[in-house]
Parts: C-alpha cells; structure tokens; sequence
C-alpha cells in the first residue's frame, strides 16, 4: 500500500526523559491572545485554557516517538487526534514535569498511525495534571503489523449531530495568526511559518497550527456550555479533518450527548463553510 519501513519496538512503552516547565502568567495571557481567546480570566493569564496544556508537554509531544520511527519518514507526518484529560486548571506559579511514550502503532490504507500517550505532573507533589493522548499520521508509509495499543476511541456522534447544534459560536483565522501562536506554544514547525517551505511539502501556503485551531474550539466550547470556567472541564478531544489556512472564517456547532454521573458530554465539530476541519469533537464538562 506505500514505502514499507519497520518501526523499532524497543521504543514501545519507553518513557521519554522528563520536561520542565515553569508556568508564568505571562504566557498564560500569551497563548490565550494567540488563539483569540476572549475568555477574560485567560486572557489576564489568571488560569490556562483547556489546549494550553499542550504548551508543558510540547517538546515532549514527539521524544518518544523518534525512538521508534525512522528519522527519514518525520517529514510525512500529520496530526490526527488530540485527547486531553484533566484533573486540574494549569495556573501560573505551576511548576509542571511531562513525558511521553509510544503505547501503539498501525498501518491503514493510506499510511501509519503511531499512538502516543503523555502525562503532565506538579513538580512538588506528584500529582497529575492531565494525561493528553494524540496520534501521529505518517503518509504513504507501511509499518507492518498492529503492535502495542491503540488511544481512547473518541466517539463520533454521528446520529446527535442529524439535529441542529444547540450552540454554535464563531472564530477568525487572522493573517498573523501563526506568528503569534508559534512563540506562544513553542511550535517552530515552518510549515506554519514559510511559504515556500508549506508550498514544497504540497500546500498552497503556509497552514494554521491543528492545535491552534482546537484552542479556538475549546474556548467557544468552554464559552457557550460552561460559562467560561476551565476547572469544569474533564476531557477535549478532537479529530484533525482538514488544513485550516490564515483568513479562514470557522464555526464550532456543539450538541449535547448526554449526562452521567454529573458530567455532560458535548458533541462538536468545526467547519469553514462545507468543509469539516475538527471533527468528532468530544467535551465532557461538570455539571
């Protein structure tokens, strides 16, 4: 189906080393002005917005997979999903300590999926902050057989979304956009950041941060079913559907999908016009 490579599995379940971040209320008030938060309590930095957390556990985010990928295929990636579980709001005087591992690997029809699972601690207590899961989609490659575990399935909610949203809520991609969000969440990538480099991977241009996008998201999320309030939330996950570009105009639709044991589970997805650029889009919020 494409380019065979083996994937090392001594790098399966191998903990990258440990990364330290000291969380100010600097880069707090950065990243929520970066992502167009309107949130006033974000953009003070008085607490971090839900996708924030990436920003502690960014240069883990890809350790442990250069364990077991070959170094020669890293420019075929792209990201596919992103699962966020919270225990607590990261707040600033937060000193935080990530690391991740490569629980999984699969081929599919059109390339391979590596799976991997980082977790988030306070320094001084050990307790965690959140656990993010997310995969790695590497384009055209064949990785053999199914090895290790897969990440928690994010359901869809097709059916619950036959109905009109019960919320909708609307955000602009402006031009500067990755400008901005590339030094407030320490992602360098140049495909967001040179054209030339966007337009030899294939593209037409320079592209929006995934991650960038999903912030956009979860604050309109965050805004419309929980009255602004980050501690509230329990897990946001997403599928990444399609490129989103400087100048785009997107809107977040968001179902309810039901209450248990106290939480509410929030369907939704972001679209530019037809297109759907995150989808199964998973929110569990406290009542």
């Amino acid at each position: 189906m494409g380019d065979v490579f083996e994937f090392d599995r001594d790098g399966l379940n191998l903990w990258s080393d440990e990364e330290r971040f000291e969380v100010t209320r600097e880069r707090l008030a950065e990243y929520a002005a970066a992502t167009n938060d309107p949130i006033p309590a974000h953009r003070r930095g008085d607490v971090g917005s839900p996708v924030f957390a990436i920003v502690p556990a960014f240069d883990a985010l890809m350790a442990p997979a250069v364990d077991v990928v070959p170094m020669d295929i890293f420019g075929r990636i792209t990201h596919g999903e992103q699962d966020f579980h919270f225990h607590r709001p990261i707040k600033p005087g937060d000193n935080l300590v990530s690391r991740g591992r490569v629980i999984g690997w699969e081929t599919k029809s059109t390339g391979s999926l590596v799976y991997i699972h980082l977790t988030c601690k306070d320094e001084v207590s050990g307790d965690l902050v959140n656990e993010q899961y997310l995969s790695g989609f590497f384009r055209g490659v064949d990785a053999g057989d199914r090895v290790g575990e897969a990440i928690p399935v994010i359901e869809p909610h097709t059916e619950r979304k036959q109905s009109s949203p019960q919320a909708k809520t609307a955000h602009h991609v402006d031009d500067d956009q990755t400008f901005r969000y590339a030094p407030a969440s320490g992602d360098p990538v140049p495909l967001h950041l040179d054209e030339e480099v966007a337009k030899d991977a294939g593209l037409p241009g320079i592209i929006a941060h995934g991650l960038c996008t999903m912030a956009m998201a979860g604050w309109g999320v965050l805004a419309e079913v929980a009255d602004s309030d980050v501690s509230r939330v329990r897990r946001l996950a997403v599928r990444f559907s399609e490129f989103v570009f400087p100048g785009d105009d997107l809107e977040t639709r968001i179902w309810n999908a039901g209450t248990d044991n106290g939480v509410t589970t929030y369907a939704f997805e972001t679209v530019r016009g037809t297109d759907v650029v995150l989808s199964n889009g998973i929110a569990e919020i406290v009542d």
